[in-house]
């Protein structure tokens, strides 16, 4: 068994860090530069879009963050992170509705768009604000999002959660703030976070 992780730790590959700490399976970083690693081979042919995180497990290709933690849920089974028969509904929800709905809304936000009332017919996300609440209301109708148990969804959203919460793109309700409490305490957050700090303070001083 090979797992291999790409990822620079000044982006969304921090996401995919926390979701192998989770399910604990030894796995090599190759950590990639956006300027030049990233850009080009052999990395483009395993990412055509130059793009990270990316991991390659047993030969197997996986990108985008929702789809890398989702496959390590399900391919590392006895991690505990992938849905029960009845999480399952609300587990896939919130991974699409992270991936898509939210990710569209703040990032076109963040590059200064904000649909117009005709144009929100259009959006699959309809305004900000609509994404927003209904965030809310998602972290807040259990004490996580498919339900009493902590499953990679969690990684995955809780993250957009907690990076819009800490850089303004997300208010800081109550409801909020109660959920990533739970999830931050985590002790494979913390050492994702301890390895990627180290990673870019390393750069730093090199």
């Amino acid at each position: 068994m090979s797992l291999t992780f790409y990822t620079n730790p000044m982006s969304r590959g921090r996401i995919v860090r926390w979701m192998l700490e989770e399910v604990g399976a030894p796995y090599e970083t190759v950590v990639l530069d956006y300027a030049t690693t990233m850009k080009a081979e052999p990395y483009l042919s395993i990412n055509p879009m130059g793009k990270v995180p990316a991991i390659v497990h047993d030969g197997d290709v996986i990108t985008e963050g929702a789809a890398i933690c989702t496959y390590l849920a399900e391919a590392f089974p006895e991690a505990g992170l992938a849905p029960m028969p009845n999480e399952r509904a609300a587990y896939y929800r919130w991974m699409f509705y992270a991936a898509g709905p939210a990710e569209q809304a703040v990032t076109n936000r963040s590059m200064g768009f904000a649909p117009t009332a005709d144009q929100q017919r259009m959006a699959g996300y309809g305004n900000l604000d609509f994404v927003v609440d209904t965030l809310e209301k998602a972290v807040s109708a259990h004490s996580y999002l498919a339900g009493e148990r902590f499953t990679a969804v969690d990684v995955y959203a809780g993250s957009q959660v907690a990076w819009g919460v800490q850089f303004g793109s997300l208010p800081k309700r109550a409801a909020f703030e109660a959920y990533l409490g739970r999830i931050l305490a985590r002790p494979a957050y913390k050492r994702a976070g301890a390895i990627d700090d180290a990673l870019i303070a390393a750069a730093a001083s090199a």
